[in-house]
C-alpha cells in the first residue's frame, strides 16, 4: 500500500493542506508517498493572476480554515496582478527536486509551496530552486541544472498525465492505493485524524 498526493504548487488549498500531509506521513513513516503535480495553471489558464479575481478572497478563507501563512513577500509579488502562475514550470521544479531526493518528495513539495506563498519567490525562476535546494540540504547545482533538462520537462508532463489517469481534477487530492484498489482519503481540506481514520478503514478492507 502507498499514498499518492496530487497537488499543484500554485494551489492555495494545497498549501493549506501541508500541515495535514506532514502529520499523516509522520504517523506512517514506513508508508511510501508519490507526489504528483496536477497542472492547475497550464494552457489557457496560464494568465496574469488578476484574471483570477477570487485569489485574495480564497487565500483569506484558506488562512482562516487551515492556519496557512501567506507572507508579506507573497503579497508584494502578486500585488499588481501581473504575476503569472505557470504550473508547467512549477512541475518541472518539483521534478528536479524530487529527482535529487525522491524519498523526500513530501518535504520538498511543502518547501516549494513555502517558497511561493511565504517567501514570495516565483516558481518559474531557476534561482528559486537553488534556494529551496540549499535550504533542504540538496545539491543546489544539480537541482538547478535538472530544472532546465528535457528529462525534467518529460517528468512534469508525465505527472500531469498520471493525475488525469487517476481521475484527479481537484487539488489537493490524497489517495491510498493497494494493488488495483484506490480510495480518496482527502480532497481539498481535511484534518490528520480524519485522514488517518480513512486510511485505517482502507487498510482493513479485504481485497476482492
Amino acid at each position: 500500500m502507498k499514498l499518492i498526493y496530487v497537488f499543484d504548487a500554485y494551489c492555495g488549498w494545497s498549501h493549506g493542506f501541508s500541515p495535514t500531509l506532514r502529520e499523516v506521513t509522520a504517523r506512517h513513516p514506513g508508508l511510501a508517498v508519490d507526489v504528483v503535480s496536477g497542472g492547475l495553471f497550464t494552457g489557457s489558464r496560464k494568465v496574469p493572476i488578476r484574471e483570477f479575481g477570487y485569489v485574495q478572497g480564497a487565500n483569506a478563507q484558506i488562512a482562516e480554515l487551515t492556519g496557512a501563512e501567506f507572507g508579506e513577500a507573497y503579497g508584494r509579488l502578486i500585488a499588481d496582478g501581473s504575476f503569472v502562475m505557470d504550473s508547467d514550470a512549477a512541475a518541472r521544479g518539483l521534478a528536479a527536486l524530487r529527482r535529487t531526493a525522491p524519498e523526500r518528495a513530501v518535504e520538498l513539495a511543502v518547501a516549494l509551496q513555502h517558497a511561493f506563498y511565504v517567501d514570495g519567490l516565483s516558481l518559474s525562476e531557476p534561482t528559486t530552486y537553488r534556494k529551496v535546494a540549499e535550504r533542504t540540504g540538496l545539491d543546489a547545482d544539480a537541482v538547478t541544472v535538472a530544472f532546465e533538462e528535457p528529462e525534467t520537462r518529460a517528468a512534469a508532463e508525465a505527472d500531469f498525465a498520471r493525475a488525469a489517469e487517476l481521475g484527479v481534477n481537484a487539488f489537493p487530492t490524497l489517495l491510498a492505493v493497494d494493488g488495483g484498489r484506490a480510495d480518496v482519503l482527502a480532497r481539498g481540506r481535511a484534518g490528520a485524524d480524519d485522514v488517518t481514520s480513512r486510511l485505517a478503514a482502507f487498510a482493513s478492507t479485504p481485497t476482492s
